[in-house]
């Protein structure tokens, strides 16, 4: 599994099944591990930043480590397995600051706290989301800063072909449109609430059935490419759609929850307003579609992390 389709099986449970989990590329991990958080001699201290193993979440390790650096921090990023893992040593100060998505988090911390039956807390409002994320995270010494206009949640590709032809922008449209599609997905799709039966409730898409290729796979793209089928489930940071010549269709009645990334401290080590500034400057840059091409630079390009974060924070005047 390569760390895009791990990115989307994120996706999915966060939105589906809830289960918060975070894949692994290996790297360090902090169980059963104690963290030196000396200052070593900088200037403002040392902090931790937790990524998890998969493509974005080192890129997004890199460019905070490299923003808190270039503010005379001291900063390393510690690779990390699951959230299971990097919560609790969140919470502890273990690790100081970790990349997070709103949504996923929030139902994280929900069924952590209220069982694996809670309501669910996180919708496709970032800011009634953020608010509840808020409301789960304070109480256990976490601060939530604001969060940015990027977001990597689940999201629905066309071919450039079909989309002109149909004339379709957002899936209000393809349900408009009265025409049936075949969606190229995991089999979960069937029933989950963001996928076909979401689709066929929020937008009326006329879904013929499900493709079982699996979530944004080469083969599920190829298959919407070809005409096979005509709607592929997939997420909106998918650097590789081009490659394919696919479209998103925008979600305008917001059916998928709100994953936009946001910094989350532990309040106590890293709670400053000196931290939160330097990270804001950050947040207030990063999108979308700056992911997207964060993410093609390592993934197809072979470029490293830091190296991506680097060009990037460089570009748009974030570090000297």
């Amino acid at each position: 599994m390569n760390s895009r389709t791990r990115r989307m099986a994120i996706a999915i449970t966060a939105v589906g099944a809830l289960t918060g989990v975070l894949a692994a590329c290996g790297g360090d991990d902090l169980e059963d591990k104690g963290t030196d958080k000396s200052s070593g001699g900088a200037k403002k201290g040392s902090l931790v930043v937790g990524a998890a193993g998969f493509t974005e979440a080192k890129v997004l390790g890199e460019l905070y480590k490299q923003v808190l650096d270039n503010s005379g921090y001291s900063v390393t990023v510690k690779t990390v397995k699951t959230r299971e893992l990097y919560e609790p040593q969140l919470e502890k100060g273990a690790i100081d600051i970790v990349p997070e998505y709103a949504a996923t988090l929030a139902e994280f911390l929900n069924l952590k706290e209220n069982g694996p039956n809670a309501k669910p807390v996180a919708s496709g409002d970032v800011d009634a989301t953020v608010t509840a994320l808020k409301k789960l995270a304070e109480p256990k010494g976490l601060k939530v800063l604001p969060a940015s206009k990027a977001v990597d949640q689940n999201a629905f590709a066309v071919s450039s072909e079909f989309a002109k032809k149909n004339n379709l922008k957002t899936l209000s449209d393809l349900g408009k449109s009265g025409l049936k599609v075949k969606i190229a997905a995991g089999d979960e799709c069937e029933t989950r609430p963001f996928c076909a039966p979401g689709l066929k409730k929020t937008y009326g898409i006329d879904v013929a059935g499900i493709d079982p290729k699996g979530v944004g796979t080469t083969q599920a793209k190829q298959a919407v490419k070809n005409g096979t089928d005509q709607l592929v489930l997939t997420t909106t940071t998918d650097a590789t759609l081009k490659n394919f010549d696919l479209v998103l269709l925008q979600d305008d009645k917001k059916l998928q929850n709100a994953d936009n990334v946001l910094p989350v401290v532990n309040a106590k080590d890293a709670g400053s307003q000196e931290i939160a500034d330097a990270l804001g400057k950050l947040t207030e840059t990063l999108t979308t579609d700056d992911l997207v091409e964060l993410n093609r630079k390592v993934d197809a390009e072979r470029a490293k992390e830091a190296d991506v974060a680097k060009d990037y924070l460089e570009s748009k005047g974030l570090i000297k």
